[in-house]
């Protein structure tokens, strides 16, 4: 059974990510380039992993927490700071 792990968090990481790819077909709003399915793919890929890690092995339900609220804030502002540069650029000059 855990072997399935991986390949269930990599097929909810592909349903995830046919969301742009559908979204693309209709509009010319959403634009991702092949890198940016990937950057994307290894990010959702990664912190699935991140979190299935945590909920089998912490079994303090405090630490628990705490962990999944830091992988999920992470993979927000990584997501973010991608998608609009929220943080900018330390040597841009501005």
């Amino acid at each position: 059974m855990q072997n399935k792990r991986p390949i269930r968090i990599a097929l909810i990481t592909l349903v995830i990510l046919l969301i742009p790819f559908i979204a693309m077909q209709f509009t010319n709003e959403v634009q991702w380039t092949i890198a940016d399915f990937i950057i994307a793919g290894g990010l959702l890929f990664f912190a699935g992993l991140a979190i299935e890690t945590v909920t089998r092995r912490i079994k303090n339900k405090t630490y628990k927490l705490v962990l999944l609220v830091a992988i999920f804030s992470v993979l927000i502002l990584i997501w973010i700071e991608l998608a609009v540069g929220i943080f900018g650029t330390p040597f841009s000059g501005n």
